[in-house]
């Protein structure tokens, strides 16, 4: 890691003008780059620099950068988020690089994301998988006493585990099949181990795993560079229990079943 306190360094970012245009890298200077800054904010510097030059500048999707929302994702040399570990690409700073460092940056590659412009991707498919998930049954009305329905506190842990994912879709981007298991099977498990969502356990699975081909992504075949690749560190022992719950569903049918 470099001591100065700013660095120069050197982007090859992809600049593609929508889905129908082949893109291209291409290659850019940035100069005296404050090593305290965010690799977003570093992207920030650099539009305002081309702007002002009366170029167009490089888009790319954020919102929270917090780690919050995912929607940041892309590639930085080849690793979705960048190298840190559970973090998304808004948590990477430019003092993690070196002086005269090249550094690739390039959309979340899968045939399911269609580049919109730049870095920015069409995550859309994997909302309509969770869409496809559909919801729990509950009885309307007044809320419900804490402990009417008793959960264990192991499973409670286990399934906010998997909530956690934030749908960034870096374990896609990872995967060489351009796998969405990581995600589905996270948003199976956080149902799938509360009693409140064991009601529709079999037609959710069905559903998100049809929608989940129907979207284009492909199969997982167990290579884990999803579960490295996730900024929430979502284990692929969920991929497991998807996959025990898709053959009780296969078994069953679509007809509702406990435990």
């Amino acid at each position: 890691m470099s001591e100065h306190e700013t660095i120069n360094i050197t982007l090859k970012v992809w600049r593609q003008n929508g889905p129908e245009d082949s893109g291209r890298f291409e290659t850019i200077p940035v100069a005296d780059v404050d090593t305290h800054s965010s690799f977003l904010e570093m992207l920030d510097f650099l539009n305002e620099k081309l702007i002002l030059e009366d170029k167009e500048p490089i888009e790319f999707d954020n919102d929270c950068r917090e780690g919050i929302c995912g929607t940041c994702g892309i590639m930085v040399n080849g690793i979705p988020h960048g190298h840190g570990k559970g973090m998304t690409v808004c948590q990477l700073h430019m003092r993690e690089f070196d002086d005269g460092d090249t550094i690739v940056v390039e959309p979340f590659r899968a045939r399911a994301y269609k580049v919109i412009q730049d870095l920015m991707v069409d995550r859309s498919p994997l909302e309509k998988i969770i869409q496809a998930g559909g919801y729990i049954s509950v009885n309307t009305g007044g809320a419900p006493d804490g402990n009417a329905v008793p959960v264990a506190q192991e499973k409670s842990e286990e399934a906010m585990d998997a909530a956690a994912c934030i749908g960034c879709g870096a374990c896609v981007a990872s995967c060489p099949n351009a796998s969405a298991m990581l995600f589905v099977s996270a948003k199976v498990s956080q149902f799938a181990l509360l009693p409140q969502g064991r009601a529709e356990a079999n037609t959710r699975v069905l559903s998100m795993l049809q929608e989940m081909d129907a979207c284009g992504f492909g199969n997982c075949t167990n290579h884990r560079v999803c579960e490295a690749a996730c900024p929430k560190e979502v284990s692929i022992t969920h991929i497991a229990r998807f996959n025990r719950e898709f053959l009780k569903a296969s078994l069953f049918g679509r007809m509702p079943m406990g435990e």
